[in-house]
């Protein structure tokens, strides 16, 4: 039986659906296609000059240095469809090893453990073993009680917290948002006040090992080098080598849906796109009978602006091109979701990130100095900075292109339209370079060196290759206050050859924001249209459920 793929997006989810196609299913990889407008998906990290090539962004004044607009973590226990897809792809670096393999040798010889996780102008490190110590969750009982009420919802009584915020949620405990718990698993996860408290009881029952050691980041997994090159560079690898065609710059702006059909079937008889690289010439494909359509129905990393050195974002307004298709077909559809319940609100979503190319070692060394640990254990939060600012250093070197005598960090925040504590202006107007002072005042403030970072200032600017902006309208979308209904099925009711593969898809128990959550989606779906059991999915663990690690989390709480 002649039969094809369509895959709309090429992030990890439908990277993913590939190889499930291909190892689970038999297919033949010429039976496949990848239509994307971004090769890199949200899992990036490359040189900042080939961004010039995609779409949206444009050329830089300075192109120079590498770009890392979000970061991910990987968790060894809770990404199970990770794992056992990985397994499947061969490491580009270690011959004759799978990337699973090669990333897990490379945690377990690196093992993450952070030791200065939240920090402050007055007490400098939260580590004095006094009330403020971040080893301290500083829970009172009424927050106590109102999370452990959370987390013991059934899921089938989620719909309780329809369009209920986290802040709705502890309206009568508000000391919660006061506490380390607070500070750090906002700047660890990306969740605020207005987030989806439907999203949090989802969270702090899927990575309850986490909330045991959340302020030493003991449970986060590591790559080798950054995740483009660590993860998606192997997957497009495996598929290229198979015979799967990738088409770069092509916007899918329509599907065409199969008119004689009952009311409610769902076909996809057609793709209306566009080259955006080609004049926007605008094409149609011809979807057949037996063919399969993976949507990636909304992009935390749609509609990103990028900066230069001396260039702030210019703030890209358009409405995320993913969550337009998807709104396109839901207008036909109704029961597949509402995107405007995540793309239409970038007040609960929005969020910049800057990352710092250096040609020498001397910030990288200050850092370690200050926060008394070696490059890849730092995740290090200012609990007192007004846009709530965040580094990460990663274990060096971060890109297999990364010259031995440069340092690549990162850093965030997660309120950019508010003022900065040094530099006195809202931190999405800032150049790079206003974003690096800004974090060196902060250093500064936490150095009880008598030689303070401050005084080398001068010095650390010189060495500065690029320090690049990247305003992300979407970057916490998937933790908007939703209901249930919101995000359509991974495989909807009565469709016939449309799957939804994305961290907006609707699947029970797991959690979004993470590639286990994408990876999953993709397994669901293909397993769908090619009948194999529900009972072949990959197990997921259900450690909120076991005894030890129930234990573990309850000493943590009255800790």
């Amino acid at each position: 039986m002649s039969h094809k793929a369509y895959m709309i997006g090429t992030g990890i989810g439908n990277l993913a659906a590939g190889i499930y196609l291909i190892r689970d299913g038999g297919w033949d990889g010429a039976d496949i296609m990848m239509l994307g407008l971004d090769p890199h998906g949200a899992n990036d990290g490359d040189h900042l000059a080939t961004f010039e090539s995609e779409y949206g962004h444009g050329t830089f004044k300075n192109n120079k240095g590498f770009l890392n607009r979000g970061g991910r973590m990987l968790n060894e226990e809770t990404y199970e469809n990770v794992w056992d897809v990985l397994s499947e792809v061969p490491s580009l670096n270690v011959p004759g090893t799978s990337v699973t393999d090669e990333i897990l040798a490379f945690d377990h010889a690196h093992p993450t453990h952070d030791v200065a996780r939240l920090m402050d102008r007055t007490h400098g490190i939260r580590d004095k073993g006094d009330a403020l110590d971040y080893r301290h969750m500083q829970f009172n009982n009424r927050d106590r009680y109102l999370l452990t009420k959370l987390m013991m919802l059934p899921e089938s009584k989620e719909s309780q917290l329809d369009d209920v915020s986290i802040e709705q949620w502890f309206e009568t405990s508000p000391h919660l948002f006061t506490t380390n718990f607070w500070w750090m698993w906002q700047t660890t996860f990306a969740f605020q006040k207005v987030s989806s408290v439907m999203e949090l009881r989802r969270y702090m029952n899927r990575m309850i090992l986490e909330f045991s050691r959340i302020n030493t980041l003991e449970g986060v997994t590591r790559t080798p080098y950054n995740q483009y090159e660590s993860i998606i560079l192997p997957m497009r690898a495996y598929l290229a080598e198979r015979g799967v065609t990738f088409v770069n710059n092509c916007k899918v702006i329509e599907l065409i849906f199969k008119e004689a059909r009952p009311q409610d079937e769902i076909v996809v008889a057609g793709l209306r796109y566009e080259e955006v690289d080609n004049g926007g010439r605008v094409g149609e494909i011809r979807i057949d009978e037996d063919d399969l359509v993976f949507d990636t129905n909304g992009s935390i990393t749609d509609s990103t602006s990028i900066g230069d050195l001396d260039t702030p974002v210019h703030e890209d307004l358009r409405y995320a091109p993913s969550a337009a298709l998807w709104k396109q077909a839901a207008d036909h559809f109704p029961a597949l979701g509402d995107p405007d319940k995540f793309f239409d609100d970038r007040s609960q979503s929005e969020w910049l990130s800057f990352t710092i190319t250096t040609d020498n070692h001397l910030l990288l060394d200050e850092i370690a100095r200050i926060t008394k640990q070696k490059p890849g254990n730092a995740l290090n939060t200012w609990v007192d900075s007004r846009a709530l600012l965040s580094i990460v250093v990663h274990h060096q070197p971060h890109y297999g292109a990364q010259k031995p005598n440069e340092t690549v960090l990162w850093g965030y925040c997660l309120y950019p339209r508010l003022e900065g504590d040094f530099v006195r202006k809202p931190f999405i107007e800032m150049t790079g370079k206003e974003m690096l002072e800004e974090t060196l005042g902060h250093l500064a403030a936490v150095d009880t060196a008598t030689d303070n970072i401050a005084d080398h200032t001068r010095e650390i600017l010189a060495s500065v290759v690029n320090v690049v902006p990247a305003h992300m309208p979407y970057a916490s979308a998937l933790f908007n206050r939703r209901a249930v209904g919101d995000r359509p099925l991974v495989v909807p009711t009565s469709s016939k050859n449309l799957a939804f593969i994305s961290q907006f898809a609707e699947m029970p128990f797991d959690m979004v924001f993470t590639e286990q959550y994408s990876v999953r989606c993709a397994q669901i779906a293909v397993y769908h249209f090619l009948g194999i059991p529900a009972t072949k999915l990959t197990t997921l663990h259900h450690y909120e459920k076991h005894p030890k690690v129930l234990a573990k989390a309850t000493v943590t709480m009255f800790r």
